[in-house]
């Protein structure tokens, strides 16, 4: 299956998204049942979203006072009050702006299915899925295989932009015998709505597949859901609080789940320090031609720490996701990966690497290999993470060997 196009680095029209990551055991808390699974072609629907470049300095941010959490970590947020220009209005009228034409939501380079296909893939097959719709469907199959002949079974999808994922998903259920369900894609955009209406009628899953308007910046849940699906739309939020608070509403009568594909890097996409050194160490190493930008078509020697967040929301607040997530809820499942790779293998440079080529393969291999071995380490985090996330403490965590949420959570002071 195609990976359509939105973050996996800074989904932007300058620079674009990445993925992530690399094969690892898992460790398992508690004994817990083990998935199998089908499909190809890994990170695959991580929807890209996409700002385009403005050459001004990032916004300035100010930490607040710590939280607590569950896992005993400090937790220093974004002050959101800090975040004052562009205004909010301005914010959302980019981001509609940005996503009205957004009709394309595949075409990842070569080389990126060439990594996730080899270093991605073992990962995640390993917790039981495949690719990214495969994890949303897994997801809902078992919430409706346990709600068995219980009523219907509500899920929502907040960002889902064109709900081509959730079209996707709702036939994937169907074809697996699941028809008392629901998913409302909330969405701000008119246009998006428009076309996945179009989608859903189009695969004949209107019944299914309930496109709504609202903005999740301000939702407040009208009724109970079995799981609120997160499908690279967090590091959009703003008013993350209030909003994980309101999807702590959502499933908390039903005993749900919050499932989500994000980013969990530095606001804005950027680069920490430590692994923005990384990045520039290879960056050195490409020739002339693979430092050329395909997005942008434009020569860029030095790499460029873009900061993606300057118009819309694109990372507005991607640094606070995991660590409001670990004081909020509990991590059934946590799969982290990914964060110096990313550049390489994008849509902007990505295509500058010959899949045929022994030495842009080793090249590839060589600065993930780098990447995992830093992110074990503890010199840097992972950017990206597949989680599923419930109020029940006793559940048991699914995590990889070494990489729990606490551990890759990379706080702004150090």
């Amino acid at each position: 299956m195609p990976l359509p196009t939105y973050p996996l680095r800074c989904v932007q029209r300058y620079a674009d998204s990445m993925a992530r990551a690399s094969a690892a055991v898992i460790m398992i808390f508690s004994s817990t049942k083990a998935f199998l699974l089908e499909k190809l072609s890994v990170v695959g629907s991580l929807r890209r979203r996409s700002v385009s470049p403005h050459e001004e300095t990032p916004a300035e941010l100010t930490a607040a006072q710590p939280l607590s959490n569950n896992y005993g970590q400090q937790i220093v947020p974004t002050d959101v009050a800090t975040i004052s220009e562009p205004s909010y209005e301005s914010r959302v009228a980019a981001e509609i702006t940005t996503f009205t034409d957004d009709q394309v939501v595949h075409d990842l380079p070569a080389i990126f299915h060439y990594w996730s296909n080899k270093f991605l893939l073992p990962k995640i097959d390993a917790f039981g899925f495949r690719h990214p719709d495969d994890f949303f469907v897994k997801q809902f199959a078992e919430l409706l295989t346990a709600n068995g002949g219980a009523g219907a079974c509500n899920f929502i999808s907040v960002g889902s932009g064109n709900c081509d994922t959730e079209v996707r998903v709702a036939k994937a259920l169907v074809s697996e015998g699941f028809t008392n369900f629901a998913i409302e894609c909330l969405e701000l955009n008119d246009a998006m709505l428009d076309r996945g209406r179009g989608l859903a009628e189009t695969e004949a899953v209107t019944q299914y597949v309930i496109p709504r308007k609202g903005d999740f910046n301000s939702w407040t849940p009208d009724k109970p859901y079995h799981a609120v699906m997160a499908n690279q739309s967090l590091h959009h939020v703003l008013n993350l609080e209030d909003f994980f608070d309101a999807v702590h509403t959502a499933i908390g009568p039903n005993n749900g789940v919050l499932v989500t594909s994000d980013m969990i890097g530095r606001n804005g996409h950027q680069r920490w320090p430590e692994a923005l050194k990384i990045v520039e160490e290879y960056w050195q190493r490409l020739t002339p031609n693979q430092r050329y930008n395909r997005q942008l078509q434009r020569q860029e020697d030095a790499f460029v720490n873009w900061d993606c967040s300057v118009q819309g929301f694109e990372g507005i607040r991607a640094q606070d996701i995991l660590p409001l997530l670990i004081d909020r809820f509990h991590f059934d499942m946590f799969v982290p990966f990914g964060n110096v790779i990313s550049p390489f293998i994008d849509r902007g440079f990505g295509p500058n690497f010959d899949t045929e080529s022994t030495d842009d393969r080793a090249l590839i291999d060589e600065i993930h290999e780098r990447d995992e071995c830093e992110m074990l380490a503890g010199n840097i985090k992972p950017t990206q993470m597949f989680a599923v996330l419930s109020l029940d403490y006793t559940r048991p965590s699914r995590c990889i060997a070494g990489l729990t949420p606490a551990f890759c959570v990379r706080t702004p002071d150090v």
